[in-house]
């Protein structure tokens, strides 16, 4: 990917994550085009993919076939609509858009921005699903149920300071399985608030503890380009 384009740039150069499927190549400039045109604002990009894909040492279980990207939601900087630097694109926090601590919308941060960028996002044909933190599924539900689009929006844990974009495999290609199909509806309903539960809480308690890296078993075709 390149790291500067119409639109958009490129976050944490130096975690060298910048690569992806030309597919998703393509719909990320596409993306920061489109959206740099319409509403006249810059989109960052996080990770994408590793130079040879796989699994990540840190930070991610995803991201590994080069369908999978994070955008962030906003930067204040980019008020001034002016370029970052280097040492900002290493440097400088995302911003997150729930209150410290708490499953709720922060207003200061979320607003009309972030609701632009994420359809956007989502109303491509190429795009399988997005995750968010569920406060920002929620309070999607209370602007914009009636639109089409928020149906592939699904909460998740985390993603209160970027979301997380998938695009669905190549027909025909063998190799790469889609997700389970995003269910019917638009996802307002019971299956979210689950997510504001103490089951829920529970269970993202428990996958923080867990600080053991364990790397799946990779299929036989990552060991030609292993190899090679």
């Amino acid at each position: 990917m390149p790291i500067d384009g119409k639109g958009y740039q490129v976050m944490r150069l130096g975690r060298k994550r910048n690569f992806g499927h030309k597919r998703l190549i393509t719909y990320l400039q596409s993306l920061g085009e489109r959206f740099s045109t319409e509403h006249k604002s810059k989109v960052l990009f996080g990770d994408l993919g590793l130079p040879r894909g796989g699994p990540m040492m840190s930070g991610h279980r995803s991201h590994q076939i080069g369908l999978d990207a994070d955008i962030w939601f906003w930067h204040p900087q980019f008020k001034k609509d002016r370029p970052l630097t280097k040492r900002e694109r290493e440097n400088l926090s995302a911003v997150s858009m729930t209150k410290p601590g708490r499953a709720e919308i922060n207003p200061k941060t979320f607003g009309d921005r972030q609701i632009r960028l994420l359809k956007t996002a989502a109303t491509s044909d190429e795009v399988d699903r997005i995750f968010v933190h569920a406060a920002i599924k929620k309070a999607l539900c209370e602007k914009a149920a009636n639109e089409p689009w928020i149906s592939k929006v699904r909460p998740w844990y985390g993603h209160n300071y970027h979301f997380h974009v998938r695009l669905k495999c190549d027909p025909g290609n063998k190799a790469c399985k889609n997700s389970e199909p995003v269910p019917a509806g638009n996802g307002c309903d019971e299956t979210l608030a689950w997510w504001f539960t103490d089951e829920a809480k529970a269970k993202l308690l428990e996958a923080m503890s867990q600080k053991r890296v364990e790397l799946p078993v990779l299929p036989e075709a990552c060991a030609e380009v292993i190899k090679g």
